[in-house]
């Protein structure tokens, strides 16, 4: 269930690429970004005293990531940014000027933007944000799906304008096929993956992420003492652990990576010391996390600042949003969509085996800060997990007032 990781870089400092994309001056970009954004407002951070206390440890905040940008996930934070960072350079390019943020809607900017167009795979809500930043800057944006991929999310990204292309097989596949029809036509491939030679634009993609955990931290009394977060290629993963790092050094939280057990490549990766592709199985329920190879930047981050590695099963995702739905005593209600909750299901599992506990030093004074990555992207399946409707979920009344560690 855990492995600790062992990774001759563990420890060792960032690479100086990922330091720069990861540190305080690229998030602080993203921050820029985020500022001239009218949607833009942080997201809630809750305090969840109930589950803390229940699994004896000090406390737990859950950074809620389902309201974010009116795309119900953090990912609205990365593709959605890359984009507009591609066409701020580019039309710096053709007009032998720094562009800023603030010219974006000039007739311009939008001019240029419009002979862009943006491709990119997708589970559903990476595609989502891309196809909303080609909007919002007026280009064009065409998005690859796998067979696995509902009409349901494949209908919340149509609806930015965006031309849809199933494709056979599984995320991978669809990766290959936008990266193979992309090169083709000429387009610009927005991924949240990266493979040899192409790692600038995923690396912009998880300088966006940056901004969820600048906005938890700034929000807390006390830094937490440990961090689990979940995986598909790695790339929110990496990004926390990455800036936790050029922040705090040695100092920094324990980062606790958390993936499915029918996909977990960065798992097997952390095994082997080397990245690995798994075989692909069964589906997963966690389909935002139904990655089977992971990104090579996101690894190199990890390999040097995750604490270790860990999976859960498909119940313990379900079980996981059905405990933020109806919570316990003090606690608030939350929807948590299938991959949403997956970092807090690891934190259950971790709590309740005393090696991990021991392995993680985890113990009643620890506070951790987990991700709520997505809430109810698909709504109908939600409604079938969980016995109710996002609605209804919502409608609750608040067990406790959004809180900090204290």
């Amino acid at each position: 269930m855990l492995l600790a990781n062992a990774h001759p870089d563990y420890r060792k400092p960032l690479d100086p690429a990922d330091a720069d994309m990861l540190g305080l001056a690229g998030a602080a970009e993203a921050g820029r970004f985020l500022a001239h954004r009218d949607d833009h407002a942080p997201t809630p951070l809750h305090r969840l005293p109930g589950l803390a206390a229940a699994l004896d440890v000090g406390a737990i905040c859950v950074k809620d990531e389902g309201f974010r940008l009116g795309l119900g996930s953090f990912k609205a934070l990365g593709g959605a940014y890359a984009v507009v960072r591609l066409v701020l350079e580019e039309a710096g390019r053709r007009l032998g000027r720094p562009v800023d943020y603030a010219e974006l809607g000039s007739p311009e900017i939008r001019s240029i933007a419009a002979g862009m167009t943006f491709a990119c795979a997708t589970d559903g809500n990476h595609g989502r944000s891309v196809a909303q930043g080609a909007r919002l800057v007026g280009a064009r944006a065409a998005i690859f799906v796998h067979g696995g991929v509902s009409q349901e999310r494949v209908g919340a990204i149509a609806r930015f304008g965006a031309e849809m292309v199933r494709v056979d097989g599984t995320y991978d596949d669809s990766v290959a096929e936008a990266a193979r029809v992309a090169a083709e036509k000429g387009w610009t491939i927005v991924s949240d993956t990266s493979w040899p030679g192409y790692e600038r634009i995923p690396g912009l993609v998880m300088q966006g992420y940056t901004a969820m955990l600048r906005e938890a931290l700034g929000a807390v009394a006390e830094v937490p003492t440990h961090v689990f977060v979940q995986a598909g290629v790695g790339g929110v993963a990496a990004a926390v652990a990455g800036h936790l790092a050029a922040l705090f050094g040695d100092r920094r939280p324990s980062v606790v990576v958390v993936e499915p057990a029918r996909a977990a490549c960065i798992y097997a990766t952390a095994q082997a010391g080397r990245p690995v592709k798994v075989a692909h199985g069964e589906p997963t329920v966690m389909a935002m996390l139904e990655c089977y190879e992971p990104s090579l930047i996101a690894w190199r981050v990890l390999s040097r600042a995750a604490e270790a590695f860990m999976t859960v099963e498909e119940e313990d995702a379900v079980a996981i949003m059905n405990r933020l739905a109806r919570p316990g005593a003090g606690d608030p209600a939350i929807v948590a969509g299938e991959s949403g909750g997956v970092g807090l299901a690891g934190l259950v599992r971790a709590a309740a085996d005393p090696g991990a506990r021991s392995a993680l030093r985890l113990d009643s004074a620890s506070r951790v800060l987990v991700f709520n990555t997505e809430g109810a992207t698909d709504p109908q399946l939600y409604a079938k997990l969980v016995g109710l409707s996002p609605q209804e979920v919502l409608a609750k009344p608040a067990g406790s007032q959004p809180g900090v560690f204290a």
